[in-house]
């Protein structure tokens, strides 16, 4: 798995691929600031405090509520954000992920077949139930989150590890594999597939980095999944 990574990694300053990681750097932080907005709206909502309406600075009991009210309610919109950009950015990305692949394939893997195309409406609904669930699970999962510390980390990760592990994985394997072949090698290599899938949910979670996982990650599932596939050949 870490041979994929540094793979992957090494091949970032490829020409024909760094436009792709500019570009998705650029729409992952479009995401993250949609999403933010996104978040701080649907919270708004739900406030029962009319956070419009400005603090009277006079009442010494409303103007320090108010100001923790501002205050906690920024944290949770971050924190939200933060906890749903994996899952978000994952699903967004996915769609234009194809052609990092392509040239991951080309470099690496000249004698390859041409790859299958998958037809646009398959892959935004694809990219569609990846996103619904996520976001079920993750908000399932929050009381945990803000419960248990350490826990809640190991849970964050284990659970969005899988997600993302399987979202990748799909994108690259259904270009090669039929849906039933698909879904036994992934049952075969579940532990290292969650493994990858756990350390790209970490680096999701590191400003800044987060912006170039995607392109890397894909990157890294072609080098892991060709890795998978020589398994599977009889010796």
């Amino acid at each position: 798995m870490f041979r994929s990574f540094t793979k992957a990694l090494h091949q970032l300053s490829d020409p024909r691929l760094r436009g792709i990681v500019w570009r998705g750097a650029l729409v992952a932080l479009l995401v993250f600031i949609a999403l933010f907005v996104a978040v701080n709206w649907g919270l708004s909502g739900l406030s029962l405090i009319d956070l419009g309406v400005p603090p009277n600075i006079a009442d010494p009991v409303e103007w320090p509520f108010r100001l923790l009210v501002d205050i906690l309610g920024g944290l949770a919109v971050l924190m939200l954000t933060w906890l749903l950009f994996p899952a978000v950015s994952t699903a967004v990305m996915g769609l234009f992920l194809d052609k990092a692949a392509d040239i991951v394939e080309q470099r690496h893997y000249p004698d390859l077949p041409a790859a299958r195309e998958q037809p646009l409406v398959e892959a935004l609904f694809a990219a569609a139930r990846f996103l619904g669930l996520s976001i079920l699970l993750n908000l399932l999962a929050l009381p945990v989150y803000l419960l248990l510390p350490a826990v809640n980390l190991v849970l964050f990760y284990l659970l969005n590890g899988y997600l993302i592990s399987r979202e990748y994985y799909e994108m690259v394997a259904v270009r090669r594999l039929d849906r039933d072949r698909l879904v036994a090698v992934r049952k075969r290599h579940g532990a290292r597939l969650l493994a990858f899938g756990a350390l790209i949910a970490f680096l999701m979670t590191v400003p800044i980095v987060n912006l170039f996982v995607p392109v890397f990650a894909t990157a890294a599932m072609v080098h892991l999944f060709q890795g998978l596939q020589r398994q599977e050949i009889p010796s």
